[in-house]
């Protein structure tokens, strides 16, 4: 193998690719709870269209990897800008730029142009070494054309097309399921997770030893921003807020929300003068749902806390 170290990297890039898609869809699973307020379709769906994704990506990047070889160009290089790019843009930069086909010099095997009637390499005529190599040009032009026009590797192509079939049929189906909205928990007083289909702008949103901090611009109507905080002694325990809201249009308003299971308390907080304060005794010990649901508000900063 000429340059086994960078098949070898081939390999270890995908792999690690394979790696980081599959912690991902772990960490979003352990962070919805089990995609809790899901239809397990979805998820299954969203996964394979990454796996599908990430197939194609390599299929293409393979079949670039032998053609750049065929012709001469850095083969690891090309395959690294079309895996990285994604098929589309790769392909296209590469059928922009790639290099015309070459033969080699019958002199020193250095590869030159099919045009080309002296060696840059060693300066050698080409006909003149294809006569002493008892070789005529056209058997060479004939030889290099043929087997840059045969289906080397097509397999790579067609292997690349059918993953990209499934991974637009897989898209198609997420997106077509989410809009219908089958089996989608909405419900903001569920004990399961809500799911949003809208958008907020963050600056930041942390919960680090039981404080949820959660700072944004603005969200969609409707938008429910949660976090899972920890009870241990509902009895004796208080639920703190702090929130601020920089810009409260006409109608807007900003509702937290305190979930388990089918215990569900809610609280306007478009407009605290003082920390709200809630006990939780009327919860048990565990994970309690803490959710805001913003309606307008913008420019908003909260710090919810369980002490």
């Amino acid at each position: 193998m000429k340059h086994p170290q960078k098949r070898y990297l081939i390999y270890i890039g995908l792999s690690a690719a394979l790696l980081v898609i599959l912690i991902k869809f772990a960490a979003a699973f352990w962070k919805s709870n089990g995609f809790s307020g899901l239809p397990l379709l979805l998820p299954a769906l969203l996964l394979c269209f990454l796996l599908f994704a990430l197939c194609t990506c390599a299929c293409f990047a393979a079949w670039v990897y032998h053609d750049c070889k065929r012709r001469g160009d850095d083969a690891f290089l090309w395959a690294l800008v079309v895996f990285i790019t994604t098929p589309f843009i790769g392909l296209l930069l590469y059928f922009l730029l790639r290099s015309k086909p070459k033969r080699p010099c019958p002199s020193c095997g250095h590869r030159v142009s099919l045009q080309a009637r002296y060696c840059e390499n060693c300066g050698t005529s080409i006909e003149t070494a294809a006569e002493v190599n008892h070789t005529t040009i056209e058997t060479i032009e004939d030889s290099v054309m043929t087997k840059q026009q045969s289906t080397h590797h097509s397999l790579l192509m067609i292997a690349g097309m059918i993953s990209m079939a499934l991974m637009a049929a897989c898209l198609t189906g997420f997106i077509a399921r989410a809009a219908a909205g089958d089996g989608i928990n909405r419900t903001i007083s569920s004990g399961e997770r809500v799911w949003n289909y809208g958008t907020i702008r963050m600056n930041y949103d942390t919960c680090l030893d039981n404080v949820w901090r959660l700072d944004f611009k603005k969200a969609s109507e409707g938008f429910v921003a949660q976090e899972d905080l920890l009870i241990r002694n509902a009895a004796s325990q208080t639920l703190y807020a702090e929130i601020n809201c920089g810009s409260v249009p006409e109608g807007a308003a900003l509702i937290l929300w305190l979930v388990q299971n089918d215990t569900a308390q809610s609280f306007d907080v478009t407009a605290l003068s003082e920390p709200l304060a809630c006990p939780l005794d009327a919860f048990e010990n565990g994970m309690l749902h803490v959710r805001l649901e913003i309606n307008g508000v913008q420019d908003t900063v909260s710090n919810i806390s369980i002490q």
